[in-house]
C-alpha cells in the first residue's frame, strides 16, 4: 500500500503505510540519540505486527512533538482495540484541556490535514462496524470515535473550520 501524505507544520511528509522489516537490534537502538530513537519508534508504529505498533506507540505517545502526531492519529483509524485504548488513556484527557501543549500540537496537525482527519474518521466508523460493534453497541461508545470527536474539537479550537465529522451518518 502507498505511503500516506500529511503536512507537519506546513512541511509535506510521506509516511509508510506499513513496514515489514525486522526491528533493529537492541544494541543498534541503544546507540541512537533520544531523538533518533523517537523517530525509529514512530516509524515502527507502522509495522505490520500490531504488538510492535503498540509497543512503539507506548514509547512515543507522551512526546509533544508535531512530527509524532501523524503516527498517533493514523493509529486511531486502525482496527486494534488495545492500541486505541492506549491512545485514549494518554491523549483524551490532554485534548480536553483547550490550551495544553498536547492539544496545541494535535489541534494544529488536525487543522492542517482536514482530508486526512476525515479519512481517519471514516476508517474508525468502518472498523467499528466490522469488528467492534458487539463490544461497543453504538458508534459513539467506541474509543476511536471519541478520539476523533476530541481531535475535531481540538482542530476547531485551532482554526479549522473544514474538519468534517464524516462519521455522523454511521
Amino acid at each position: 500500500m502507498s505511503p500516506f501524505r500529511v503536512l507537519v507544520d506546513g512541511e509535506p511528509v510521506s509516511i509508510p503505510y506499513r513496514i515489514y522489516s525486522d526491528e533493529p537490534s537492541v544494541a543498534a537502538q541503544t546507540a541512537l540519540t533520544a531523538t533518533q530513537r523517537a523517530v525509529l519508534d514512530c516509524l515502527y508504529t507502522r509495522h505490520h505486527d500490531g504488538r510492535v505498533r503498540q509497543r512503539r506507540l507506548e514509547q512515543v505517545i507522551a512526546l509533544i512533538q508535531p512530527w509524532v502526531a501523524p503516527f498517533v492519529v493514523r493509529l486511531v483509524g486502525e482496527y486494534v482495540d488495545d492500541i486505541l485504548l492506549v491512545i485514549q488513556r494518554a491523549l483524551a484527557p490532554e485534548l480536553a484541556v483547550p490550551h495544553s501543549p498536547t492539544a496545541a500540537v494535535y489541534g494544529r496537525f488536525a487543522a492542517e490535514n482536514p482530508a486526512f482527519v476525515a479519512l481517519t474518521g471514516q476508517q474508525v466508523a468502518s472498523y467499528w462496524d466490522c469488528y467492534h460493534r458487539r463490544r461497543y453497541p453504538t458508534l459513539t461508545d467506541y474509543p476511536g470515535y471519541a478520539l476523533m470527536a476530541a481531535l475535531r474539537a481540538t482542530a476547531a479550537r485551532h482554526g479549522a473550520s473544514n474538519v468534517d465529522d464524516t462519521t455522523r451518518t454511521a
